[in-house]
């Protein structure tokens, strides 16, 4: 069986710290667990633009689409604020998002049980939570047709255009279905058919695509703006949550306050499967460049080792794999191994970047 392929795109700040530590969990899992990666390395975002003027140059992006899967660290930085807007480090990652069209975006919301006295809600409320928010990422309100700052009557008119057709729901709903399928087999959609047209199409393929092809997957829908109220309310009564773009961008920042650490969620946007089966896929830390704190081995790697778990559960067919490696960070979070960002009493010394990787290489080791 030839080798799974996987580029690596460290990007900017602390994206670059992170990403060392999943380098020794890949190298893990090659030499403990004989599960071979062709790793291959370039830039994106401002380290982009700093070699080639481009915060994405061509050749990246090629290499982006002939892999199995590409993990992100992080783009952006204070240095890249004055740019021109088509040059700043984010239009990469952008760039790369809708080129490789990733119209699904993969948001889980996991509250680990070490972790739940973080939350701002009550630790009845999130210990336990495990939901995923999948949300449409190439279309919508953010990409839709005429957009712009025009003069009307001696004014300025702001114009966006939320735009779907049939088909961009339809191929986003059918990956939450299989997903839902792989977890509790229930899914939730949420729009405002009560006010918006868009809405009322997007609720129609729903439950078209239910009907045909997902009989067996308990569907619910629910009003996207009473789906935050019961996001805060009551999280546990949702699994796999199906939205759009605009409302999927809103619902899944509500839902990673849910977990207590951005430090802590991993994200995966998957596209169309290619010509091996496996989707076209980039996996990536929520959590963004933070240069406050580059280079003082504060950043907290989980959630760009938890992205790479998300990659061996969807591209590479790793479930089990996948399993392993989150249960040992489960373990060094209950050992009580925390980074300033999970630090919760006064005068308890944290562990650095590199220490955190180095125990959870130390907990799979443990656990096999």
């Amino acid at each position: 069986m030839s080798n799974f392929s996987l580029l690596i795109l460290p990007g900017d700040g602390i994206g670059v710290e992170v990403m060392e530590e999943v380098r020794k969990i890949i190298d893990w899992f090659r030499v403990k667990r004989g599960i071979n990666f062709d790793v291959s390395e370039d830039l994106v975002g401002g380290a982009a633009y700093d070699a080639h003027g481009t915060p994405l140059s061509k050749a990246t992006l090629d290499k982006a689409q002939e892999v199995d899967a590409v993990l992100l660290g992080a783009v952006g930085g204070p240095a890249y604020d004055n740019l021109d807007f088509s040059l700043k480090p984010e239009r990469g990652l952008l760039q790369i998002r809708k080129e490789m069209d990733l119209f699904a975006n993969l948001r889980p919301a996991q509250c680990f049980d070490a972790l739940a006295d973080f939350s701002s809600l009550k630790k009845e409320i999130v210990s336990g939570l495990d939901i995923m928010i999948v949300r449409e990422l190439t279309s919508g309100t953010y990409f839709g047709e005429p957009r712009g700052i025009t003069m009307e009557n001696n004014e300025r008119v702001g114009v966006n255009t939320m735009r779907y057709t049939e088909s961009e729901i339809e191929r986003v709903t059918i990956a939450a279905f299989e997903l839902a399928k792989r977890r509790g087999n229930k899914l939730c959609s949420m729009e405002k058919a009560n006010v918006l047209e868009v809405g009322v199409l997007w609720r129609d393929v729903v439950e078209e695509v239910h009907k045909t092809q997902y009989p067996e997957v308990e569907l619910s829908h629910m009003y996207a703006d009473n789906g935050a109220m019961q996001l805060v309310r009551q999280p546990k009564q949702f699994d796999v949550i199906l939205t759009d773009n605009l409302f999927g961008d809103l619902l899944s920042d509500c839902a990673a306050m849910l977990t207590g650490s951005l430090g802590m969620l991993p994200s995966a946007s998957l596209g169309a499967k290619m010509e091996n089966g496996r989707p076209k896929a980039m996996y990536e830390p929520v959590h963004g460049s933070a240069p406050d704190i580059m280079g003082q081995g504060k950043a907290n790697p989980s959630a760009c080792i938890l992205s790479f778990a998300m990659a061996l559960r969807y591209s590479f067919d790793k479930g089990d794999e996948a399993t392993r490696l989150e249960n040992a960070i489960q373990t060094v979070l209950a050992s009580g191994v925390r980074t300033p960002d999970l630090m919760q009493i006064e005068g308890d010394v944290p562990v650095t970047t590199t220490q955190m990787g180095d125990a959870i290489i130390k907990a799979l080791d443990e656990g096999i």
